[in-house]
């Protein structure tokens, strides 16, 4: 959105000290932090890379049309994470219906899945299959849950895993869901079950209780960017600094710990360091401080990577939808936002429908090195070919890339964190917070929390392990109200939209 420095030189201070913290990332995590320490009074300085904050939740601008890099929603069970974005936001959330499908074998089905839909685009026959597989897989031993493939076949079946996750699964990730870790699915897939799932379709979600299947969620006026373009002012009034196109380049590490950066051609001195940047980056940018068994633990850290393809086309909206996942194997294209059903002050024309074309990929590859104007017309192909719209209504495109979207979780991904963690244990002023911070496939409201814990260390004295937030894998079970009663109030924290669509199917799992 803006590209304005946030660092006036009039800008008010508590106290000009000698040795600030310095935030790397301004991200929702560095953004928590940045503005948690400069509400205390404490000294930053948040280093952002980029020309505007919020990292991959910022909202792009184009000819006045906004669009959201992947679709946000804001809820948690948080409630100090709740309580955070309420003090920032204040009045500026909408309340918003969910409304989200799965294009499947030709077919849109209603999710959350509505028992009837069900039957009629599956028909009674294959539904039958499905849960025979599903009641085979329930009483069969368990056996290895190595990889994504077993571990979903093995709660699911084998018939609704080829269905719903495997086609999607493989062309999110690139790679076949024998190569990604069980851990994914176990973080990602989490707190329903095939029954509690076909409950809900046939009886409802009554109250929400079930957290992946809310049929309502907030969500900022003019997108996620404004929750983090308001944190920012925030910071900045707070006497903090955020410095916009200053990439962080090098760590000077001694005897311990980070005596020095460089971001933008200066050598700032921190006193202490809340990284959200991607390990492999901490570490590479840390030189010779890092031996070379953790430069290349560093290095063989793998990234899934995006781009949005916006396009703008005549007419009224396409779809009612929020989002659609694609699991047509005939298209590239994994999932379509309608971002007026975000919100409505996403779309300044109303006679035009704004939609979002999310491919995912690797930087570098075919996709990632296409022209942009060879995209908008792959995009335009397939819209059609989806029969959403056709192509000569397409009246502009915008595309982004988004590197480094996703943490990968390959066979060898958890023996190398390792290897950085005991490195990183030995730097006593440096902490590591967010989804790339701790290659950790996070939502915003838990990376959120390692920021919020990484300010605790440093203001309170306190010894939270970062690394133990979310580890148990429990954020998408239903609900459970705190054992001390407190005054409800509308959930409004931010999450990353779904990016696994299958998963959400039977339970929930993106980007």
């Amino acid at each position: 959105m803006s590209t304005v420095d946030y660092t006036p030189a009039d800008a008010p201070r508590r106290f000009r000290p000698e040795k600030p913290v310095a935030v790397l990332g301004g991200g929702p995590a560095g953004l928590t932090a940045g503005y948690l320490l400069a509400k205390e009074g404490r000294p930053v300085i948040v280093f952002e890379a980029e020309d505007q904050v919020g990292g991959i939740a910022k909202t792009e601008v184009r000819d006045g049309f906004r669009f959201d890099l992947g679709g946000h929603r804001f809820f948690t069970k948080s409630k100090e994470v709740d309580d955070l974005w309420h003090e920032v936001m204040k009045e500026e959330f909408l309340r918003r219906p969910r409304m989200s499908r799965i294009y499947w074998n030709g077919k849109f089905l209603d999710y959350p899945l509505n028992g009837t839909d069900v039957i009629k685009k599956l028909g009674p026959i294959e539904l039958m299959r499905c849960m025979a597989s599903y009641l085979w897989a329930a009483v069969k031993p368990k056996g290895r849950e190595d990889n994504l493939e077993q571990w979903v076949s093995n709660r699911f079946g084998k018939r609704l895993y080829q269905h719903f996750f495997k086609t999607y699964s493989e062309k999110v990730w690139g790679t076949p869901c024998t190569e990604i870790r069980a851990e994914w699915a176990a973080q990602r897939i989490k707190g329903l079950s095939f029954f509690s799932a076909a409950k809900a379709a046939f009886m409802g979600n009554k109250g929400n209780k079930i957290k992946s299947l809310i049929n309502e969620f907030h969500y900022p006026r003019f997108g996620p960017g404004q929750m983090w373009e308001t944190m920012a002012d925030e910071i900045i009034a707070n006497g903090g600094e955020v410095r916009l196109n200053t990439p962080v380049t090098k760590l000077e590490v001694r005897d311990g710990r980070v005596i020095a950066i460089e971001a933008g051609g200066e050598r700032i001195e921190p006193s202490q360091v809340i990284s959200s940047l991607p390990l492999r980056a901490t570490v590479g940018m840390s030189g010779a401080a890092a031996t070379g068994a953790v430069q290349a633990a560093a290095q063989g850290l793998r990234y899934r990577d995006f781009l949005t393809i916006s396009l703008v086309i005549d007419g009224e909206d396409l779809f009612p939808d929020n989002w659609i996942y694609i699991h047509e194997p005939g298209v590239r294209v994994g999932r379509i936002q309608n971002f007026r059903s975000w919100s409505p002050w996403m779309v300044p024309d109303q006679s035009k429908a704004s939609i979002g074309m999310e491919y995912f990929c690797f930087k570098g590859d075919d996709l990632w090195e296409s022209d942009d104007d060879d995209l908008v017309e792959l995009a335009k192909r397939e819209i059609e070919q989806l029969g959403l719209a056709k192509a000569e209504k397409v009246e502009r495109g915008y595309v982004t890339r988004v590197p480094k979207a996703y943490p990968m979780y390959d066979a060898d991904y958890g023996e190398r964190v390792e290897v950085i963690k005991e490195w990183l244990a030995g730097l006593s002023n440096l902490q590591q917070v967010g989804r790339n911070g701790l290659h950790r496939y996070n939502n915003s409201d838990h990376s959120m929390l390692t920021a919020m814990r990484a300010v605790e260390n440093i203001t309170q004295g306190a010894d939270h392990d970062l690394w133990a937030v979310n580890a148990d894998s429990a954020y998408h079970e239903e609900h459970q109200e705190p054992e001390q009663p407190y005054k409800r109030v509308p959930s409004t924290v931010y999450e990353r939209e779904p990016l696994h669509a299958a998963a959400e199917t039977a339970e929930e799992a993106a980007a």
